[in-house]
C-alpha cells in the first residue's frame, strides 16, 4: 500500500475527510487528519478563523489529558472567561466516528481518539508501511549538512567526542526520516601546531613498524611523550632551541605547502581517518565526506580577511589582527582572526570553511553539533559572517550538549571510546550466559553482546536533555530493569519472540478484525502508536534525542504491562490474530525509533 493509505483507508470505513490545513500531512500522520477534523468542527462551533485553530492544538503533557488539547486563551476571543467557553464548546462539539470523548478542564478542551478509528487505521498503516512509518516530507527538496563528531586526528576517539557523534548520528536519521536531503560532514581537527609537535615526536620517539599496525594508539603515545619533554624542558633551553619552537616551525613549514612536512602529515591524518571508520561502524554513523580545517583553502581565508578588510571590521594590535564584536553584542567581546606571525585561526578557518560550504552546497540549513563550552566561539563566528553581509548566515545552527562526567573504564582513568565500548561488551556477555537455554538460541552471541553494549551506551547518553551534563554510571550500562538500552533491547526481543511463537504468517496481520480489540491496555497502546509521526516532528524542533528516548520507554512499559491481560497463545485465531497485529505494529515502532537513535535492535538475547 502506498502512504495514501490513511485518507483512503478512513474514506473505507465510511468517514468523511476533514478539510486539510496548512502544515498538515494526514496521508502521513493520523494524528494530523484529527486535528483536521478538530480544527475544522470547532471552528464551526466557536465561530474562530481556523487558521488560529490549527496552531493552538497541541501534544498535551500526559495520556489522561487526551490526544490533543487546546487552551483557549490562545484563541483570542475578546469578553469571554476562557473556562466557560471551554465548557460551552466541548458540549456542543459534535465526536462523529473519530473522536471518543471531548472533556472541558478549565481553560482547555481535551480530545480523546476513537478506539476503533486507531485501531482501523493506525495499526494497518504501521505494517503497510513499516520502516516508513513515521517519516514525512516535511523537509522535501531542502538540504541540510550536518557537521558533527570532529575530533583531533592522530589521537584515539575520546569518550568526550561520544556526544558529538550520536547526537550528529540521530539528526542526521531525523532530517533523512523528514524529507531533508542530508549530508554527513565530519570536520578532523587535522591542522595546527600540534601536528608539527606530533611530527618533531616520531622524528625522535616513532617506530614505523607500530605506526603500520596500531597507528593511533602509537601517534597518541609519541604526542604525550613530546609534551612531557616541553615540560622538562621548562626554561633551561634556549627558546630557539626549545621542542616548542621546532614544532612551530614544521607548522609553518605545512603552513607554506612544504612537500616533505605534508606527506608526513597526510600519512597521519590517512591512518587516523581509517581507524575512525571502524569505531563510527560500531556506533552505525557513516560520513558522506571527511572535511578538515586543512580542507579550507588558503585562498578562502585570505578572501575572508579581505572581506573583514573590506567590511571594516578589522582592528590591528601588536601586528595581531582583531575583530572587534561588542558593538553588534556586548557579550561576544573581542576575537583574534590572525596572529603577529601570519599563521591563520580557528575563527577566520570556520569562516572560510563556512563560505566554502554555501558556494559548494548552497544549503537551506547547516548545524554544527559542538560541546556547549564552545558557544562563544560559535556565536561569534556566526555574528562575523552575518557583519560580513552574507544572507545565509541565519541558516546556521549550533545544537550543544554538555559534559559527560565521570566516564572512565572500570580498569582506571582512560577514557577512550573503544575501551569503554569493549568493557560493556563484556559485562553484557556475562549477563546473557548467565540465562544458558536463551544463550544457547543465539547465533552470534558476541556481536549481540556489542550491539546490547553501544545500545547501553548510547540510550545513558541521549536519556536527559542534551544541555544537562550527565554522570556516566557503570552500573546502570548492565541492568535490564529500568530505562536503559539493554531493556529496550529486551523489549524488542520479547515481541519478536510472541511473533515467532505465534506462527501465525505476517501476511495476515494487515486486515486482522481489530474489532475485537476491547481492552483499556489495548487502546492505550494504540493511541501510544498513533503519536510516533508528532514525536519526530517535535524532535526536529527541539533536537533532543531524548524526545524520542522518551517515548520508546513510553510505548515498552505499555507492551509490558498488556502482556498479562493481551494472550496471544491459546486463544481462538481471529483474536489471535487481532492480538499479534496490535504487537507486531508496537515491534515496528520500536524498531524505527531505536534505529533512528542509531541503534540496532536485536531479535534474541
Amino acid at each position: 500500500m502506498s502512504v495514501e493509505s490513511i485518507t483512503s483507508r478512513v474514506s473505507a470505513l465510511g468517514l468523511t475527510l476533514p478539510a486539510s490545513f496548512e502544515g498538515s500531512l494526514p496521508d502521513h500522520n493520523t494524528i494530523d487528519l484529527l486535528r483536521n477534523f478538530v480544527t475544522e468542527e470547532l471552528a464551526k462551533v466557536s465561530g474562530v478563523d481556523a487558521s488560529l485553530i490549527y496552531p493552538a492544538l497541541d501534544w498535551p503533557s500526559t495520556m489522561d489529558k487526551g490526544d490533543l488539547i487546546i487552551a483557549i486563551p490562545r484563541l483570542r476571543v475578546k469578553g469571554a472567561k476562557p473556562a466557560e467557553l471551554a465548557e460551552k464548546w466541548a458540549a456542543e462539539f459534535p465526536k462523529s466516528e473519530f473522536l471518543s470523548e471531548v472533556r472541558a478542564q478549565g481553560p482547555f478542551i481535551q480530545f480523546f481518539s476513537a478506539p476503533k478509528f486507531l485501531y482501523n487505521v493506525v495499526v494497518n498503516d504501521v505494517l503497510t508501511r513499516t520502516a516508513a512509518y513515521g517519516s514525512a516530507p516535511l523537509g522535501a527538496n531542502k538540504k541540510v549538512i550536518i557537521e558533527f563528531s570532529s575530533p583531533n586526528i592522530a589521537k584515539p576517539f575520546h569518550a568526550g567526542h561520544l556526544r558529538s557523534t550520536i547526537i550528529g548520528g540521530f539528526l542526521s536519521n531525523l532530517y533523512e526520516k523528514c524529507g531533508w536531503n542530508v549530508t554527513r560532514m565530519n570536520y578532523l581537527g587535522d591542522w595546527g601546531k600540534q601536528f608539527g609537535l606530533l611530527a618533531v615526536g616520531f622524528e625522535r620517539y616513532g617506530s614505523e613498524e607500530t605506526l603500520s599496525t596500531d597507528p593511533i594508539n602509537h601517534l597518541f603515545e609519541v604526542y604525550v611523550k613530546i609534551n612531557q619533554d616541553i615540560t622538562a624542558e621548562g626554561d633551561s633551553v634556549a627558546p630557539e632551541e626549545s621542542t616548542n619552537e621546532k614544532a612551530r616551525a614544521y607548522f609553518k613549514r605545512m603552513e607554506d605547502g612544504d612537500e616533505a612536512a605534508l606527506k608526513i602529515w597526510k600519512r597521519f591524518r590517512d591512518l587516523s581517518i581509517e581507524r575512525y571508520i571502524d569505531t563510527y561502524a560500531r556506533l552505525n554513523i557513516h560520513y558522506d565526506v571527511y572535511a578538515g580545517e586543512s580542507q579550507v583553502s588558503a585562498e578562502k581565508m585570505k578572501e575572508a580577511t579581505d572581506l573583514f578588510e573590506e567590511k571594516g571590521l578589522l582592528v590591528e594590535d601588536k601586528g595581531a589582527k582583531l575583530i572587534d564584536l561588542t558593538k553588534f553584542n556586548k557579550k561576544l567581546g573581542k576575537c583574534l582572526v590572525q596572529k603577529s606571525d601570519g599563521t591563520s585561526l580557528y575563527l577566520t578557518r570556520d569562516v572560510g570553511g563556512a563560505i566554502e560550504r554555501y558556494e559548494k552546497y548552497k544549503f537551506d540549513k547547516m548545524i554544527y553539533v559542538i560541546a556547549s563550552q564552545q558557544d562563544l566561539h560559535t556565536a561569534q563566528f556566526f555574528e562575523i559572517l552575518k557583519q560580513m553581509g552574507f544572507d545565509w548566515a541565519s541558516k546556521l545552527e549550533h545544537v550543544n550538549f554538555g559534559m559527560v562526567l565521570g566516564m572512565s573504564t572500570r580498569k582506571g582513568t582512560v577514557v577512550f571510546l573503544d575501551n569503554i565500548l569493549e568493557e560493556t561488551k563484556e559485562a553484557m556477555h556475562e549477563v546473557m550466559k548467565t540465562n544458558e537455554a536463551k544463550y544457547a538460541q543465539i547465533p552470534d552471541p558476541e556481536k549481540v553482546a556489542d550491539l546490547v553494549g553501544v545500545s547501553a551506551v548510547m540510550i545513558q547518553d541521549m536519556q536527559a536533555k542534551r544541555v544537562n551534563n550527565y554522570e556516566f554510571k557503570w552500573e546502570r550500562m548492565t541492568s535490564f530493569e529500568g530505562d536503559t538500552g539493554p531493556y529496550l533491547q529486551y523489549a524488542h526481543s520479547r515481541l519478536r519472540s510472541v511473533e515467532r511463537k505465534s506462527e501465525i504468517p505476517a501476511e495476515k496481520l494487515v486486515g486482522a478484525n481489530l474489532d475485537l480489540l476491547t481492552e483499556p491496555c489495548a487502546e492505550m497502546l494504540v493511541r501510544i502508536l498513533s503519536q510516533y509521526p508528532d514525536v519526530l516532528r517535535n524532535a526536529l524542533k527541539t533536537h533532543e534525542p531524548s524526545t524520542v528516548v522518551t517515548y520508546l520507554f513510553k510505548l515498552t512499559h505499555q507492551v509490558s504491562s498488556c502482556y498479562d491481560i493481551l494472550w496471544v497463545a491459546g486463544q481462538e485465531e481471529d483474536l489471535a490474530v487481532a492480538r499479534l497485529a496490535l504487537y507486531a505494529a508496537a515491534r515496528q515502532v520500536l524498531y524505527n525509533g531505536m534505529t533512528l537513535l542509531g541503534l540496532t535492535p536485536v531479535d534474541r538475547m
